[in-house]
């Protein structure tokens, strides 16, 4: 999608698995010839489970898969309904007009609900007011709205500059915007962030509460908590120095949130992702220092400034209205002054990392920066064992990026649970961080990210001056220590009936992907078989792992492929998990288990399938790692005008039938599915839909637009006209366990 460009910014030497083959002396004139002798799956150290619980899914799903569709409706199975909860723009407060989906709105957005919504959770009310670890009738849901790729949609004429209308801006184009109108950019701004609302039930239905004393919105702007070891504080504080705080103790704001994270105390974690392509450093400013210049390469962050210097401006142009106090001129990060403290040179360092919001408890938000700055997908806590410490997996989004895992120094102590942000403290600031690299043989480790490692310490691209250089810059310490570079880790998910983790490698392209550059965890290259929608691994597949011995501080672990997605009716060698009319998908995107049933659910954001069909959620059984076999594949391309041949072995988990997984639902036009929830009894689901429309496009100075989509107005939700991003409400109408 727009919002997920080829964003590689990834130069190091680090291994693709190829290159782990060939320190194990394994050609490539041998993977040509007929693949290389890895282990068989059934000699591989694979660890036992630990164990069924309550919600293991029965042997089948019990609804029947939905079709493939192109049209702009939510498709759900027969026997499933669903309403719309909130969408973009809607009012979380009454002195504020309901919103007109003309993009005529004079407030700047700092009470309405965001745009794009992504990962997002709920959090129970008790009769105190204060968080229920037990369901009531009564709970908030904290929402990521994600990137503004559709904010010409807030406009009444599309984006603005130098009153030229009909703009549509990509985030990650570059060019000279001109100075753009300053409600147009607040409102761009005030769309980030975080949607808190109250919900309550009546009967079977969940609606929301206008004028709710929880509701809230943490935007772009609101004032945010640096928080991290404390032996490191003063060293972190020094990243974060700017003009809007000397001391470098607080910042503002969280930028293009995606998925998420919750806590097992229950709070919530809004991850940064592409926060990185809002800043300016105009053409003809000072050089910076090789540091920050590699810095600022190494994240993408002003990238028309991959050099010490810019020649153009950068992503929506937000530094450009004049303002007094400094909330415009903070995206220019050009070194304008005497000193950091005189400008917003250091901006880009106060984003990208997970940020802990207390949704029952209108505390100030604290950005977690021991737990790493990158492009956060999520952070999903590993199962937790009191007495034991816990661990987050995360997943940076782009590709040739790594998969770390943070591993807190505190032990579990159910007392904790309600503890809020203190306890956040407690877990968050002190830990360690991990990145991870996949061996060859099914194995893998975690590398700790660490000041201490000759590796880092004596790392020539960039100097690491201290450990919280290391947090701050853990992309190039990841680089530095040799993890393995990955195709887009999106969303994890951990299986709460075994505590397996689980991520998505939501596609990659045949830049980074052809015969002679699979691995065994990115073992495909191929084209589409029809011809219409990209090569390289157009469709992506799910990997998972499991920790030795079940044990968060694990070094080591052992991994598979879950499933790959594929066209149906692609050649064996594509469609490798045998998937049929019924459960075919492609680029999984989000992943979820329902504690209640057990069931994995898979979301989309695809664009190699939307020929066919728009994007999708499924649902699957899962399984465990090691449950299937070692396979070959045998990858063709033509490339350079020449068909390249090549075999890779790899290893899959156990085939699963239509039985065990099916497409639940099908989005509207362009938009993707994500970010997913549910009650604690299973009988609800909470499920985004974002962007629909997303390929509209304004035109000129006309008021209106050429429409792809126009849901959720086309069924009768708000205003008709332009599309809005959702949150839905899916129940069975006979009040069951959704899914089985």
């Amino acid at each position: 999608m727009a919002h997920h460009p080829d964003d590689n910014t990834n130069i190091s030497t680090n291994e693709h698995f190829d290159q782990v083959l060939a320190k194990a002396k394994i050609s490539r004139r041998s993977l040509i010839q007929g693949g290389v002798g890895l282990m068989a799956v059934g000699s591989l150290p694979m660890l036992a489970g630990c164990g069924g619980s309550s919600g293991a899914p029965a042997a089948g799903l019990a609804f029947t898969a939905v079709g493939k569709s192109i049209l702009d409706q939510v498709i759900l199975p027969p026997g499933y309904t669903f309403t719309v909860l909130h969408a973009t723009g809607d009012r979380l407060v009454s002195s504020i007009p309901a919103y007109s989906n003309l993009g005529t709105e004079t407030d700047e957005w700092s009470m309405r609900v965001g745009d794009h919504h992504d990962g997002m959770d709920l959090f129970y009310i008790g009769a105190d007011g204060k968080f229920s670890a037990k369901a009531t009738d009564r709970a908030v849901l904290a929402v990521n709205h994600e990137s503004s790729a559709d904010a010409h949609f807030f406009h009444p004429k599309g984006q603005t500059s130098n009153g030229v209308n009909g703009k549509k801006f990509s985030q990650f184009g570059d060019w000279d915007v001109g100075t753009r109108p300053a409600l147009e950019v607040l409102k761009e701004i005030n769309h980030h962030g975080v949607s808190v609302v109250e919900l309550r039930k009546s009967g079977t239905n969940w609606s929301y509460v206008v004028d709710s004393l929880y509701n809230r919105r943490v935007t772009a702007q609101t004032p945010v908590r640096i928080a991290g070891p404390a032996a490191h504080m003063n060293d972190i504080k020094a990243f974060m120095v700017t003009a809007f705080d000397t001391t470098g103790a607080t910042a503002r704001g969280t930028l293009n949130n995606c998925g998420h994270g919750i806590t097992p105390w229950g709070t919530y974690l809004a991850c940064e992702e592409n926060w990185a392509v809002y800043f300016n450093m105009p053409a003809g400013t000072p050089a910076l220092d090789a540091n920050t210049t590699e810095s600022r390469r190494r994240y993408g962050v002003a990238r028309s400034a991959l050099s010490a210097t810019a020649t153009a401006a950068s992503g929506q142009g937000w530094y450009t209205p004049s303002d007094t106090d400094n909330r415009f001129t903070r995206w220019n990060v050009a070194p304008i002054g005497a000193t950091a403290a005189a400008d917003f040179r250091n901006e880009p360092n106060t984003f990208g990392y997970n940020v802990e919001i207390d949704p029952v408890t209108n505390g100030t938000p604290a950005k977690r920066v021991a737990m790493g700055r990158f492009a956060h997908e999520g952070a999903w806590c590993g199962l937790p064992v009191v007495g034991k410490p816990l661990a987050f997996y995360q997943g940076c989004d782009s590709r040739n990026e790594y998969i770390y895992k943070f591993v807190t120094a505190a032990n579990w102590d159910e007392k904790d649970i309600g503890g809020g942000l203190a306890a956040g403290d407690k877990y968050l600031n002190e830990g360690k961080l991990y990145a991870a690299k996949f061996n060859a043989d099914g194995s893998g480790q975690w590398i700790e990210l660490t000041i201490t490692n000759p590796l880092i310490s004596g790392y020539a691209t960039y100097k690491f001056a201290n450990q919280a250089d290391v947090f701050v810059n853990a992309r190039s310490a990841a680089d530095a220590v040799g993890a393995t570079k990955m195709d887009r880790p999106e969303w994890g998910a951990v299986n709460p009936a075994n505590g397996e983790i689980y991520m998505t490698l939501t596609n990659n392209s045949n830049t980074n992907r052809t015969p002679g550059k699979t691995d065994p965890a990115n073992p495909r290259a191929y084209a589409d078989a029809d011809g219409k929608k990209g090569s390289g691994n157009p469709n992506g597949h799910i990997i998972r792992w499991k920790e030795k011995d079940n044990l968060s501080t694990a070094s080591a672990f052992t991994w598979d492929i879950f499933l790959f997605g594929a066209e149906e009716d692609m050649p064996a060698n594509v469609n490798l998990s045998g998937l049929t009319a019924k459960n075919s998908f492609s680029s999984p995107d989000g992943l979820w288990f329902s504690k209640a049933t057990g069931i994995c659910w898979i979301q989309t954001d695809d664009g190699a399938f939307t020929d066919e069909t728009n994007c999708m959620l499924l649902a699957a059984i899962p399984g465990k790692v090691g449950d299937g076999k070692k396979i070959s594949v045998e990858n063709k391309m033509v490339v350079g005008g020449t068909e390249v041949v090549a075999k890779q072995d790899t290893f899959i988990g156990a085939a699963l039938g239509e039985a065990q997984l099916r497409r639940f639902l099908v989005a509207p036009v362009g938009a993707e599915v994500t970010g997913i929830t549910e009650t604690a009894d299973g009988k609800t689901i909470f499920v985004n839909i974002q962007h629909p429309g997303e390929n509209t496009n304004a035109i000129g100075t006309a008021a209106e637009f050429t429409h792809t989509s126009q849901w959720p107005g086309n069924m009768g939700y708000g205003p008709k006209g332009r599309p809005r991003s959702a949150t839905i409400v899916i129940t069975r109408t006979d009040g069951g366990v959704i899914g089985l």
